[in-house]
């Protein structure tokens, strides 16, 4: 009889997803810009529009919404604030300095649920996030050095990493908020505090898009999110409920992957041996404790008849 496979290896295989499609929403935010649509306006429309996608079920879910209280609003704020500030670090600093700061999410994720959750830190874990960044520093260029915060996008990455590993230990934490009603929350959340962030000093696109670029947009924009991106943001907020924090934030690594594959098909970027290690050890460090308790876990037992 084949065995069935556990909730928490499905669990891990959503997180992995998740960061699949998150690798590959670059593209949609750069038709976006070319559309005409500028600075935090770009993920303001890019969100809103998610969130667009989920209203048929939310109408009928109004009652959920409304009984997850304060802890649903936090939650959504961290998650969809975190994504945000990400997309406004990627405006204000080098994508790749923005990536790496946020990719530190894995450090904080496990700081997190050694302090909130109690849960032990193993050597393999570090074994593992160790890894996870010789991966990122070899895709990126060594020869960047550490990206140490040296502007406000760089200071925004960072933040974006630490409120990311806040929203995940508050997703393991969650047992009684649906998936679906913390997915629309991610990306309200996420719309209005792009929104706000258009209207900032900081910010050089304080212009309301023009209607006729947004709606322009839609009929290829609508069919990317609904079958993508809402898709992979779901499985981020089911998934992140039952696995691990530090975890979580590796698995989300398969974003630098598919990223990093994406801009080579499309951007014509470099894609040789340094790309392929890297890629390579990323992985590693994804699977890396999902295989080591799967040769742990003792053989089943027959039973003489």
């Amino acid at each position: 009889m084949t065995p069935r496979v556990s909730t928490v290896t499905l669990a891990k295989f959503a997180c992995a997803y998740s960061g699949v499609a998150w690798g590959l929403f670059w593209i949609p935010l750069r038709w976006l810009q070319d559309a005409g649509i500028e600075g935090p306006w770009i993920g303001a429309v890019f969100f809103f529009f998610q969130a667009v996608c989920l209203l048929p079920l939310i109408i009928f879910r109004l009652d959920k919404q409304a009984s997850g209280g304060t802890n649903l609003l936090i939650t959504g704020a961290c998650a969809g604030g975190a994504l945000a500030i990400y997309a406004l670090a990627v405006v204000y600093t080098d994508v790749i300095r923005a990536m790496m700061l946020f990719y530190l999410t894995p450090v904080w994720s496990t700081l997190l649920a050694r302090w909130i959750l109690k849960e032990p830190i193993s050597g393999l874990r570090w074994f593992a996030i160790c890894l996870a960044f010789a991966g990122m520093l070899i895709i990126f260029g060594v020869d960047i050095g550490v990206p140490w915060p040296r502007n406000l996008g760089d200071w925004l990455g960072l933040g974006s990493g630490v409120l990311w590993a806040i929203a995940a230990v508050r997703l393991n934490l969650d047992r009684t908020n649906d998936p679906i009603d913390l997915t629309f929350g991610f990306f309200a959340w996420a719309t209005i505090i792009c929104v706000a962030m258009a209207f900032m000093p900081l910010s050089s696109a304080n212009s309301i898009p023009q209607a006729g670029a947004v709606w322009g947009t839609l009929y290829w924009l609508m069919p990317i999110l609904a079958l993508i991106v809402v898709p992979g943001a779901y499985a981020a907020m089911w998934g992140a409920r039952l696995v691990n924090p530090g975890i979580v934030g590796l698995l989300f690594m398969t974003e630098v992957i598919v990223g990093t594959i994406t801009v080579a098909i499309w951007a014509g970027e470099p894609f040789g041996a340094r790309e392929i290690i890297g890629i390579s050890l990323i992985s590693a460090a994804g699977l890396i404790e999902s295989v080591w308790e799967l040769f742990r876990r003792p053989p089943p037992t027959v039973r003489s008849a």
